[in-house]
């Protein structure tokens, strides 16, 4: 059996609420995600596990500033000293779209950091690769796509085709890999990739962008023993109940609202030839979100309404809270602020969003027939008159744009 912690989508960077610590000068919300990091970290070391694997994206873009580049080789350093093999994928979001560019992650390679391990192409791992663990890795980083288009001779507009040559090539790559394992090791895979009928968290709508979809069949192999997934913030195992299992751990902070009512984990796999233990272990220092959501309809009664959906003021205390606020254009808003704001005293944040609504039905350019427009034109006039706030409609119609453009099945 082979202890391993695994982790995912640190992102320690994304500080997108809040103010600065006084004392070490960082973004309070950059604090968020290194404490969820030392637990991380501090569990691997008091439990001595053999080997932390990393499924990618450290950062939350390829170009962190070198403050949070130092804070990320603190951790990863305290693992090295450990001695504990540590095994980074690089994500999405660690790599340069340019060829020749290094990643985010490239100098624990470069300075050779004792039983530290970058994984920034497709590759088979041995014991010998990990510092003696009893141990085989197939490990897939980040797959560009303008890249395999590229490598592929492909049109960007041949989606289908792209993901199914993709997925064909590496199943041939696989194959060609499990027919040389030691069939006596357990075989974990892990790869920073999207999976077929994996449920998505925040990150679908600002995170992932045109992804390459891996086939969830080409993961079922049972001479796999676990399967390592990084990508998808939403905590999830795709085969449930099965051999083997196939794990997002998840994000190891809330991202925005849209998680606000995610926990927040990672795992501790006991790994053995044909039997896999999995070990969800909920990270405690995550800070809370609250998306508090009120109709107003009568003026009158438009504070005795909000008032009702809050939670009292020592649940709020810390957290980051958000209250939309709908109403009547024409009745004004009725809303005392500055009662709110004292109630919310103790919230680390609050953010109070205001939406008018204004009475009316989606209308058609004039002069312009109902047949002149397409499935994506008429979709984005719906969303515009259910008053939708900008960025929910961009979101919304990159989604749709991905159901148009899919090929029905059993169509060539």
């Amino acid at each position: 059996m082979v202890k391993i912690l695994h982790f995912a989508d640190a992102h320690i960077d994304l500080a997108n609420f809040g103010r600065q610590d006084p004392q070490t000068n960082l973004p309070l919300r950059v604090l968020d995600f290194l404490h969820s990091l030392d637990e991380i970290v501090e569990t691997a070391i008091e439990e001595r596990v053999e080997l932390v694997l990393f499924a990618g994206d450290a950062y939350k873009d390829r170009n962190p500033a070198p403050t949070f580049q130092r804070e990320w080789g603190r951790r990863i350093m305290r693992l090295s000293r450990a001695q504990i093999p540590t095994l980074l994928v690089v994500g999405n979001h660690d790599m340069s779209p340019a060829l020749g560019r290094a990643h985010a992650l490239e100098a624990f390679e470069t300075l050779e950091v004792p039983y530290v391990r970058v994984v920034d192409q497709p590759m088979l791992l041995r014991p010998e690769d990990l510092g003696g663990v009893p141990l085989q890795v197939i490990a897939l980083p980040w797959l560009s796509r303008s890249r395999l288009i590229a490598h592929l001779s492909l049109s960007p507009a041949e989606v289908r085709k792209i993901d199914e040559a993709v997925d064909q090539r590496l199943r041939v790559l696989l194959e060609e890999w499990l027919q040389t394992l030691d069939p006596t090791l357990p075989t974990v895979l892990t790869a920073h990739a999207t999976v077929q009928g994996a449920r998505y968290g925040a990150e679908r709508s600002w995170m992932l962008g045109n992804d390459l979809v891996l086939s969830l069949d080409l993961l079922r192999d049972a001479r796999l023993d676990y399967v390592a997934l990084g990508h998808i913030h939403l905590a999830q195992d795709l085969n449930a109940g099965s051999h083997p299992p196939i794990v997002y751990p998840g994000s190891i902070e809330r991202v925005d609202f849209s998680e606000a009512r995610d926990e927040k984990f990672f795992v501790i796999a006991a790994v053995e030839r044909g039997n896999t233990e999995v070990c969800w272990r909920k990270l405690t220092k995550i800070r809370p979100f609250f998306d508090l959501y009120c109709r107003i309809e009568d003026p009158a009664t438009a504070m005795q309404k909000v008032f009702d959906v809050l939670p009292p003021p020592e649940r709020l205390r810390n957290a980051i809270v958000r209250l939309v606020v709908e109403y009547p254009a024409d009745h004004g808003m009725g809303i005392d602020e500055p009662a709110l704001r004292r109630w919310m005293a103790e919230a680390f944040e609050f953010h109070l969003v205001r939406r008018p609504l204004y009475p009316g039905r989606a209308r058609l350019p004039d002069h312009l027939p109902i047949t002149h427009l397409g499935p994506k034109d008429l979709l984005k006039l719906y969303l515009q008159a259910t008053h939708n706030r900008p960025e929910e409609i961009e979101a919304l119609l990159s989604l749709a744009e991905e159901v148009f453009s899919a090929e029905p099945e059993g169509e060539g």
